[in-house]
Order: C-alpha cells, then sequence, then structure tokens
C-alpha cells in the first residue's frame, strides 16, 4: 500500500481485525480504527514504522455509539490522500441459539447493530468523507454462514446474509467504488474460542469446529490480514461482490 493510503478498521483490538491494521501500519498507511478497546501493539507498531495512529473508543452494537463513532471517523479522515480504505471487520457471533430459543430482543439487537448497522453507518460517513475523485475501496468482512444455513446461528446467518445483500445494493449506487462482502474462512481467534465453547444442544455443528481446530485447520490471522491486503489493493479486487479469500493464491 502506498504512503497516500488512509485505511479505517473496525474491531481492530484483536483478532482478524488487529492483524489488518498492523500490517496497513506496517506498509506506511495511515490507520483510524473503532474498537471498544484501544490497542497497546497497534501503538507500538505505528510508532517503529512512523505511521499515523488514530484509535476511537467505540461500542457498535448500541445505535448512539456507532452515530458518535461513525462522525469521529469522518472528522478524522484526512482529504489529501490518494487511497482510502474501509474495513468493517468488527462483528460478533452471538447470540447462538436454536430458532424456538431467541427470546432476548436485546441481544438480538446488539448482533444486528455491530454487524450490520454499524456498517451501513460507518459506511456512509465514510462515503460522505474520503473524496470522490481519490480510489475508494470497501471490505465488509463476511461469512459463509450467510450464504449456508447453520443451525444454532439463525441470527449470526441472518445478518450475514444482510451484510452481503447490502454490498450489493452499495455496489449497484456506487459504480466507481470497489467493494465486496468477503468471507475470510475459519481462522484461529478468540471468535473461535468462543464458537468452541458453544452448547452443543443450542449448536449443533459444534464438532466440526472441535475437528478444525484439532486437526490444525484454522488458518493465523496474520496470513488471512496479508491475503485480504493484497487481493484488496489488486486490480481484480471488487469484480466479485459476494467474494471468499479462500478463492486466491497466496501471496508469495
Amino acid at each position: 500500500m502506498p504512503t497516500s493510503t488512509v485505511a479505517v478498521v473496525t474491531g481492530a483490538s484483536r483478532g482478524l481485525g488487529e492483524a489488518l491494521a498492523e500490517q496497513l501500519l506496517a506498509s506506511g498507511a495511515s490507520v483510524i480504527t473503532l474498537a471498544r478497546n484501544q490497542n497497546p501493539r497497534l501503538a507500538e507498531v505505528a510508532a517503529q514504522s512512523g505511521a499515523r495512529l488514530q484509535q476511537l473508543g467505540a461500542d457498535l452494537s448500541e445505535a448512539a455509539s456507532i452515530e458518535s463513532a461513525a462522525g469521529l471517523m469522518s472528522a478524522a479522515l484526512p482529504t489529501d490522500a490518494t487511497h482510502y480504505l474501509l474495513i468493517n471487520n468488527a462483528g460478533t457471533v452471538d447470540p447462538v441459539s436454536l430458532a424456538e430459543g431467541l427470546f432476548d430482543a436485546k441481544s438480538i439487537e446488539r448482533a444486528f447493530n455491530l454487524n450490520v448497522t454499524a456498517v451501513m453507518v460507518v459506511t456512509a460517513a465514510f462515503l460522505r468523507s474520503a473524496p470522490k475523485a481519490a480510489d475508494r475501496r470497501i471490505v465488509n468482512i463476511s461469512s459463509g454462514a450467510g450464504r449456508k444455513p447453520t443451525a444454532g446461528w439463525p441470527v449470526y446467518c441472518a445478518t450475514k446474509a444482510a451484510l452481503d445483500h447490502y454490498t450489493r445494493v452499495l455496489a449497484e449506487e456506487n459504480p466507481d467504488l470497489r467493494v465486496a462482502s468477503l468471507a475470510p474462512g475459519v481462522i484461529d481467534t478468540a471468535m473461535q474460542v468462543h464458537i468452541r465453547s458453544s452448547d452443543r444442544q443450542q449448536f449443533p455443528d459444534l464438532d466440526r469446529f472441535l475437528q478444525l481446530h484439532e486437526q490444525g485447520q484454522l488458518a493465523s490471522p496474520q496470513s488471512v490480514a496479508s491475503r485480504i491486503l493484497h487481493h484488496v489493493a489488486s486490480d481484480r479486487y471488487g469484480h466479485e461482490i459476494l467474494d471468499d479469500i479462500r478463492n486466491y493464491d497466496i501471496p508469495s
């Protein structure tokens, strides 16, 4: 990525978001993060690489916090860069439950806020603030769960399906924008640890995820982040709106 790149990454306090932000900073990009917690590691990388980092605190599962964070992000975006990148990475798999157990409306609302509403609001602020003459790219981190039903994940599947279709509309409305809803595969993150602690009665697919972990089939956040950033910087990015990073070769 050129030094004239400004990148916004949500959910950068850990996992894939942290790896993406770290690699962007190491490449010299200016990075703005939106996350609940500050990340000391990212501050160290920024200092070492001489890159600019702004860490904005935000709970993207709450509507008021989403709007506030979007405003702060918009104000923080410089207007003189040539490349602008937004990576909507923050997300949750909760609540994990069969459909008949979904009585907690607040937990469902938080999931939709984080997985869908925050993407829409932050994206709107990004589109309004990043100069239209610049190269603008958006990555919405999706999941195979949005394209294949999984028992125990009715909320997660619904939010990711909504994200996929929203991305299609976004591309339809903005023909000059490079955007994709990108499934990253199964990654060795805290979310996977959480999934493996699920109640088997509420999540019948539990054994598959236990086996993926036991057999060492989980990709590292660093390797997936590298593949994503390599793909996003390429001319191929955005040709497939509903995409999967596993469709592309690992960069040498």
